[in-house]
């Protein structure tokens, strides 16, 4: 039993954010139907790695969805989305601000067709305000939250991430709002408008920066892979060149380690008893754990803190992560059939439930592959989707 398998979503965003809120929803069970242009398609087809031109973040990204492409700037594509949203649950779209209102699709009437219909917006700076007709992306939202301006090394510059961490985070988040949204509609009987922006839930994950900052004056300064609330915590060099990680946030983890490594005298010293006080000290404390780390091989670190129960891990690349035991044991990784490419390793679903546990389906379809199997549940016969598709409208 899948615990989302009564839930149609129509997932009408591009990219990252919304796209993955929605494949979170599929991976426990819910009916996404993913709409394209018919002609475009989604950019993320095309984003990061290939298999003979199929890329592997859009398998991914659109694994459990069905894939209708359908152009929601004609008046025909936007007569398809209102009789899918007349028998749907949730709506995820992230076009600019007013966009939905041009082509007559504007929540407000959705929502007097379908009353229990919840409408997700997901952009990047919000549906009002003076930068909402902005185009926005999550680098964007990585750089005004304060997380560029605390990432990267003291006397370096601000440091973006690698990776769409801001979509990710704001995905996330608003696959939460969605089932507070539906949690709700139990009471009510009635959907809502969701109207989520970027640039906050990243702002979340950063910790009281704005407290701190009306209360004190702080501003967060860039500490490289030191941390501004506790130490020791580093990336250290083993003897043979492999990299660990380790991390006291917990006192006791704290008084272990620098018992480990020989300086236990620390434990006394009253700066010792808070993450704070030990920060004042870090070149310290960091000069002590480096350096015992370093006149040992990796594999005899790891087990040396894990006889003192103290907390490290081990700095992995992705080779690393396909042989790692961990991962294995909890089927962190997947192996999915897929009828273009033979098959996809991709990440599992990321939480497991004794009752009702999610899975994966199938990967990312090709472009329009369900596109007459979704309209034919609408009531369009075979007649109709030939002129639509003949016409554009569709493929």
């Amino acid at each position: 039993m899948t615990s989302l398998a009564d839930l149609r979503v129509i997932d009408a965003a591009t990219l990252f954010a919304g796209p993955s809120a929605a494949m979170m929803l599929g991976d426990f069970g819910a009916d996404v139907i993913k709409i394209e242009h018919p002609r475009r398609g989604d950019p993320s087809r095309g984003h990061g790695a290939a298999v003979d031109g199929v890329g592997l973040w859009w398998k991914t990204l659109s694994r459990n969805k069905r894939a209708a492409a359908v152009d929601l700037s004609r008046e025909e594509g936007q007569e398809i989305l209102r009789r899918l949203t007349d028998r749907s649950d949730v709506l995820i779209e992230n076009f600019r601000p007013g966009t939905l209102e041009r082509w007559n699709l504007d929540p407000a009437g959705l929502l007097a067709r379908n009353p229990r219909l919840i409408v997700a917006r997901m952009t990047g700076f919000g549906q009002f305000g003076p930068m909402a007709g902005r185009p926005g992306f999550g680098t964007l939202a990585e750089a005004m939250s304060g997380f560029a301006a605390m990432t990267g090394e003291p006397d370096g510059p601000p440091t973006l991430p690698p990776l769409a961490l801001a979509d990710g985070i704001a995905g996330l988040a608003l696959s939460y709002a969605i089932m507070v949204a539906l949690h709700a509609r139990e009471r009510t009987g009635r959907g809502q408008v969701i109207d989520m922006a970027i640039i906050e839930p990243i702002l979340g994950l950063l910790g009281p920066q704005m407290s701190a900052y009306k209360a004190l004056g702080v501003v967060p300064r860039r500490t490289g892979n030191r941390s501004n609330s506790n130490a020791p915590r580093n990336a250290y060099r083993t003897r043979d060149g492999r990299w660990l990680a380790i991390s006291t946030s917990a006192q006791p983890i704290a008084e272990r380690v620098v018992t480990l490594v020989g300086r236990p005298d620390l434990v006394e010293q009253p700066w010792f008893g808070s993450g704070a006080g030990r920060v004042q000290h870090v070149d310290e404390l960091d000069a002590a754990v480096a350096g015992w780390i370093a006149e040992r091989d990796a594999a005899e670190v790891i087990a040396a803190f894990e006889e003192a129960q103290a907390a490290v891990a081990p700095i992995h690349d992705v080779s690393d992560l396909a042989e790692d035991p961990q991962y294995a044991a909890l089927g962190t990784f997947v192996e999915v059939p897929d009828p273009e490419l033979g098959s996809v390793t991709m990440q599992n679903v990321v939480f497991r439930m004794s009752d009702t546990p999610g899975e994966i389906r199938w990967p990312g379809r090709p472009l329009g592959r369900d596109t007459d199997e979704v309209l034919g549940g609408l009531g369009y016969g075979g007649e109709r989707i030939t002129e639509l598709r003949e016409a554009g409208v569709i493929a």
